[in-house]
């Protein structure tokens, strides 16, 4: 019986190579095969010891295939390649719809932050760049990804106001990973920016609009967001340069010896004044009292790196600013003739 059997019986023991060599040359189609022939013979003589070993080793084979898939989408592929290996993941019967999703995200995004780990950090300014276009490109091909795979997600918005069941975990799930990549988006922003980009302001806001007004594509138009970050970096920019600038007037006015009685507090209107407004060039009288030059030259400064960028909603905070600094220089003056 056992000879006349020989054939049957040598393919079913050959069954385990088989499956690992299927696994660890990616014919994953003919392992799932192997997989589901093996179920059938282990439910059918599911009590012989040698039958049980090599379910026990054909399972440890779809354990390997199971990590190579997963480790296929942590790493660069595109929208076929992602559709064959979850078309996989879905024909092992592993995870549940959810679990399979959960895992699809957690896969590309261990991808994706390794690619935006990948980028310098040395210079701001290249390192924000580059984060705009990788997350926006990257970010875009994920989401379009995720919803060829599970077409059921139309829309991100819609997917979570749906009514509750899985379909509400679901919608759920994909929206808070997509606003948690927003959220890290715009902290690397912020803080790149406090960092010191130089004069490129303008030009970084301009990209972070684009790329905020790309993701409208997906319903997650995040533009309203990034205005408040330029705005508090901006203001903190200006304010540190007057604060600096206000200390330095107040040394500089203890310091201050004239030769010359200050002409900018006698009685009438100091001569040097132009009523012209075509001339923006600072006096030369200026030069009589240094302090005064040094926080006219630091203002100036300050507003042309303010040009560069200037949002509308700094009008308060630098007019609030210019007024606390300009009280402050003028106590000091009045201190200093006190004194004099």
């Amino acid at each position: 019986l056992a000879l006349s059997r020989h054939t049957n019986l040598l393919e079913v023991l050959e069954i385990p190579q088989v499956m690992e060599t299927c696994v660890r040359n990616g014919y994953y189609e003919e392992a799932l095969e192997l997989s589901a022939h093996m179920r059938r013979v282990d439910k059918k003589h599911g009590g012989i010891p040698i039958v049980k070993a090599i379910a026990r080793d054909v399972e440890s084979s779809m354990t390997l295939m199971l990590s190579q898939l997963l480790q296929q989408l942590r790493g660069s592929i595109q929208l076929p390649a992602c559709l064959r290996v979850v078309g996989f993941l879905r024909r092992m019967e592993v995870f549940s719809d959810t679990e399979l999703r959960l895992k699809f995200l957690q896969a590309r995004d261990h991808w994706l932050q390794s690619v935006l780990g990948a980028i310098p950090s040395d210079d701001p300014y290249h390192h924000i760049s580059k984060t705009i276009e990788a997350s926006r490109v990257h970010l875009f091909d994920i989401v379009t990804q995720y919803r060829a795979i599970f077409p059921d997600d139309d829309s991100i918005l819609s997917s979570y106001s749906s009514s509750s069941g899985s379909s509400y975990v679901e919608g759920a799930l994909f929206y808070s990973w997509v606003n948690e990549k927003v959220w890290q988006f715009l902290h690397t922003l912020e803080g790149d920016l406090r960092r010191g980009v130089g004069m490129r302001l303008d030009s970084l806001l301009g990209q972070c609009m684009y790329f905020g007004l790309s993701f409208s594509r997906i319903g997650t138009d995040f533009r309203c967001l990034i205005a408040p970050i330029f705005v508090r970096v901006i203001v903190g920019n200006f304010r540190l340069t007057v604060r600096n600038a206000k200390h330095s007037f107040h040394e500089a006015m203890k310091k201050l010896t004239l030769v010359t009685p200050l002409r900018g507090l006698s009685s009438s209107l100091p001569t040097y004044v132009s009523t012209s407004t075509q001339s923006l060039t600072p006096p030369h009288s200026l030069l009589d009292y240094p302090p005064l030059a040094v926080l006219t030259n630091t203002l100036i400064q300050a507003f042309n790196d303010l040009r560069q960028c200037a949002p509308l909603a700094l009008g308060p905070e630098i007019s609030q600013e210019l007024r606390r600094l300009l009280e402050s220089v003028v106590h000091d003056i009045g201190e200093y003739h006190k004194v004099e």
